[in-house]
């Protein structure tokens, strides 16, 4: 059994825990019993909100499950997904609080389904998910109290990421006031009848805190390779994920340090509206990563020698993809080549930052049509939640005054 990306203690082995002969419980100390947890999603373009929900769920017990819906039960429920169920398998694998990901997960999440993998209970966000004929999709696990919810995080939501790509303006991490992104908003997360608090738009605020929750907190150990990439990771995607995993394997013992650059220096050389994820998300994100060890937050563009020489690094590694030019017209990468420490990795996938934004502003009227149908669901099971308060509260004040 895999932990966090490490085996497991015997003691954490074993899911129902340890009995003597005649029935006597051994002592805890002998046997804990794992607590295991399931969780269940579209995880379509995964961002760090999926990430802190996963974290959360397995700070409630030992071992998490994640179950991945298929393309075809998306596509019924809430509209065609993004990514392919490929992809998305991959992009949760790659979550380091995830021990175990079941493929083609049911989109209504039972007890039959928990019991066929020896969960205790499910786990979700503060959010509501409805079913195609907008029934909640966690009903029957509440009744037989096996649910459990977890705060969703401030600040992100697929909606709120693919406006910002959709706008096309350089100001979107600081201006939300902006008048297109208002339009944007009012189109996208917005029904004739008010606003969803679920899927509207807001804006993430970092705190020291959450970095220390996504951090490893793992110092490099005598007889680690310590690897350096660095880079955009803008948007964290398959591509990423799939190039971190090739950098991971060129060692025994891999401790792999993601330099970060800030906002400014990724919009100098990629241009347009990039990034579209703050040097605050792109932290998390990459944080949440279960090959990478430690992060950079606006590392230098060149990777010079102060840089080299202070983490100690053995090897630097970049992709297939271009490398551009420092302010002064020389290669980021002079010093490393130089010392005969450079490596080029092809992950076998091209995919970039640009083809994701492509792919989802094709799907544009796609985008905006299923985001005002699942709105309407939204307000729809507000109002009969605001209903039924109202009906409790008339019955037990006429209760009362018998």
């Amino acid at each position: 059994m895999i932990k966090n990306g490490h085996h497991a203690t015997d003691d954490q082995k074993g899911a129902a825990g340890c009995t003597k002969p005649g029935g006597a419980v051994c002592s805890p100390e002998k046997r804990k019993r794992v607590v295991r947890l399931w969780c269940d999603g579209c995880y379509d373009m995964v961002h760090y909100g999926h990430s802190n929900q996963l974290r959360q769920a397995k700070g409630m017990g030992d071992y998490l499950i994640a179950g991945v819906h298929t393309d075809a039960e998306i596509a019924k429920h809430k509209g065609p997904p993004v990514f392919t169920q490929e992809e998305r398998y991959k992009m949760v694998r790659a979550i380091k609080w995830v021990d175990e990901i079941v493929e083609g997960a049911p989109y209504v999440t039972t007890l039959e389904t928990l019991d066929k993998y020896n969960c205790d209970f499910c786990v979700h966000g503060d959010d509501i998910t409805l079913t195609v004929d907008g029934k909640d999709t966690y009903e029957e696990v509440k009744h037989a109290g096996r649910y459990r919810e977890c705060k969703r995080t401030q600040g992100v939501s697929t909606t709120d990421l693919v406006g910002r790509m959709l706008l096309m303006t350089k100001a979107h991490h600081s201006n939300m006031s902006n008048p297109d992104y208002q339009q944007h908003t009012d189109n996208f997360g917005k029904g004739p009848t008010g606003r969803s608090p679920w899927t509207g738009v807001s804006q993430f605020l970092q705190t020291s805190q959450k970095i220390i929750q996504f951090a490893s907190g793992k110092e490099p150990q005598p007889g680690d390779t310590i690897i350096y990439v660095a880079g955009a990771f803008d948007l964290f995607h398959i591509g990423h994920v799939d190039f971190l995993e090739m950098v991971y394997k060129q060692a025994e013992r891999p401790y792999v340090i993601v330099g970060l650059h800030f906002d400014q220096e990724v919009n100098r050389y990629k241009g347009k509206n990039y990034p579209i994820m703050n040097i605050h998300e792109r932290t998390l994100s990459v944080l949440a990563c279960r090959y990478v060890s430690e992060v950079v937050i606006g590392a230098p563009y060149a990777v010079g020698k102060d840089l080299l020489d202070h983490f100690k690094v053995d090897l630097v590694c970049h992709g297939k993809t271009e490398v551009f030019p420092d302010k002064d017209g020389s290669d980021p990468y002079d010093e490393p080549k130089k010392r005969g420490v450079f490596r080029t990795i092809d992950s076998g996938n091209n995919l970039t930052t640009d083809d994701i934004v492509q792919r989802i502003i094709e799907n544009r009227l796609q985008f905006e049509a299923r985001n005002q149908k699942k709105e309407a669901k939204e307000m729809a099971v507000i109002e009969a939640m605001k209903k039924r308060e109202a009906q409790d509260v008339t019955e037990a004040a006429t209760e009362s005054s018998h």
